[in-house]
This record gives structure tokens, sequence and C-alpha cells, in this order.
């Protein structure tokens, strides 16, 4: 939630949305992982569900694809006991040119009463939140937030070490397109954590610098050098036409994160990688497969981090 769209939120205050983490303090930023604690506790039982959503509907609104993202979104409201409503751009009005806001009003007609938002075009989610009066949380707008996971990046973390303060996070690839990246950037510095973004400078936007607790480097090994957790970013290809890069096997060679490189990092750093991966471009089968890597974890760990963001802004919100 932003202050000029929604209104100043106290410290005592929950914010009604999930857009960034501009307003959320590391109090409710924690008290999201730690009740991601007992939704995983939740999804061991041989019966998956808990009625905290019960008579809720939650409409899955996604105007970009995501298999993922949408998947864990909707399992996670399910095992919650709500209605979902599933929205799929391109199986809908939108493809014949239908605004957003015309779309949400249909959608409002519905009587959904919580918004997750995917969307191509950065604050998009903003705009939802701004016209539903609803809450809506961020499962990606265009470069700029992808917040849930983030959260689950933290949470995997902090089940590592207990705590994310003084730990030092590196995150290797194509900052400049990643969502992840700012999420990251944005979120485990409010819970202390280090920050250090790495990549071929063309992909490296000077001004993520500015934020706190985050540094840039262009080295991977001085980024990796003392890391207790190593994340691998996609190399977007589809992206890459502008000249960003000399060859893929030259970004491979320099940034991939692989066994060699970890040997830099803290012994015991844990690997991730948001998914989807190309292997052995930006990341290693050794490195990804190997005993230090989380990723399937991360993957785990997702149901468990929206359930609570769902639990949080639907039901504990006073």
């Amino acid at each position: 939630m932003t202050g000029g769209q929604n209104g100043p939120t106290s410290m005592g205050t929950r914010p009604p949305h999930l857009l960034d983490f501009q307003d959320w303090t590391p109090e409710r930023l924690n008290a999201i992982l730690d009740n991601a604690d007992t939704m995983l506790q939740v999804l061991d039982r041989p019966v998956k569900k808990v009625p905290a959503l019960q008579g809720l509907t939650v409409c899955n609104a996604f105007f970009e694809n995501s298999t993922r993202t949408r998947t864990s979104f909707e399992l996670a409201a399910r095992r919650m006991s709500a209605d979902v409503l599933t929205f799929a751009a391109g199986a809908s009005s939108v493809s014949k040119g239908e605004s957003l806001r015309d779309t949400l009003e249909v959608l409002t007609s519905y009587k959904v009463d919580a918004y997750i938002v995917r969307h191509h075009a950065a604050g998009a989610a903003h705009l939802v939140a701004r016209y539903s009066g609803k809450p809506v949380i961020n499962a990606g707008d265009g470069r700029r937030a992808h917040p849930t996971q983030a959260l689950l990046d933290a949470y995997t973390i902090r089940q590592e070490y207990g705590s994310l303060e003084g730990k030092k996070v590196a995150i290797l690839g194509d900052i400049r397109h990643s969502r992840v990246a700012r999420s990251n950037a944005e979120l485990l510095p409010k819970l202390g954590a280090q920050v250090v973004l790495c990549g071929p400078a063309t992909l490296l936007p000077p001004g993520l610098a500015q934020m706190p607790g985050v540094t840039l480097t262009t080295d991977p090994k001085e980024a990796v050098r003392g890391a207790h957790a190593v994340m691998a970013l996609r190399l977007q290809r589809e992206r890459m036409s502008g000249g960003f890069l000399g060859s893929f096997q030259e970004y491979a060679d320099t940034y991939q994160v692989n066994d060699t490189l970890l040997k830099e990092a803290e012994s015991g750093a844990i690997v991730l990688h948001p998914g989807p991966m190309n292997r052995d471009l930006e990341i290693s089968s050794d490195a990804a497969d190997g005993p230090q890597s989380r990723i399937l974890k991360q993957v785990e760990n997702g149901q468990a981090i929206r359930m609570s963001v769902l639990y949080h802004l639907l039901v504990g919100r006073n």
C-alpha cells in the first residue's frame, strides 16, 4: 500500500493490501512469517484444510500467464475453505479490448472479498486496490514488485538460520528485469539482512543502490563472499534483444551460480532460485540439485506464506 492511494498507515495499523512493502513494519512482516509456521502444520495434516476463510470469495485475477504463482494462491485459498474465482485474461473480454477498470467492475459484481492480481503493467495492482474497495495482493506487476515471492524467500532463509538479522543475501542475475530482486531488496533489509545485487553492468540499475541495506556489484565473487544465502535469478532470454549481453555463454562463464562460486560463500550457505530455472545458464544443475539447495523448499513454503497473507488481510485485520 502507498500512502497516496490509501492514506498513511500508522505503526499500529495493518495495511489493507499487500502491494509492496512500503508501509509494512518489521513487526507485521514477522507476524506473516510466524503465522506461516502454523500454515505449514496445516499442510502436514491428512486433511489439509481449515475453515478460516469459509464463506469468503477470493478472485485470482491473472492478466499475465503464471502457473506456479496462480496454482499456489489458488491452493492456499482453498486450503482455508474460501471460494475461488479464477480469472484468466486470455479467455476473457480483456482479449477483446476491455479495460482493466471495466473488468474490475464486472468482477466486483460477483461479491468478491479479495483480489490476487498479476499483470504485465507496473502499478496495476495499485489500480485494483484503488477501485475495488477490497484487500488486494500483488502477485507480480511488471518489473516492479512480487511481494509474496520475497516473503517466501525470507521465510526459507529464516527456517535455515532462525533469523535474518545480520545475514548476507547475494542475488545474482538479471536484476534489471526482475520484480523478485526489487521486492527482496525492499523486504530483506527491513528484517535485518544485508542484500547484495550482482550482475553485468547492463543488467544492474544503479538506482537500486539508493535502497537502505542494499549494495550493487558487478563482481560475483565479491557478491557471494561471506553470504549466507545465494539466489540466482532467471536470465530472461526474451528481454535480451537490447544488447544487454555479449553472449549467454559469456554470462554463464562469469555469473553462473555453481559449486566453484559457492566456495566464496559462508560454509553451508543455502542456494535459492524463484523459478523457472534455465539450468546450466544462471545456475548449474549441481548447485540446483545439491545439498545446499532449498529451491524445492521455496516452492513448498510458497503455499504456507500465501495462506498466511490471506489470513492476515482477511481475518486478522482487527
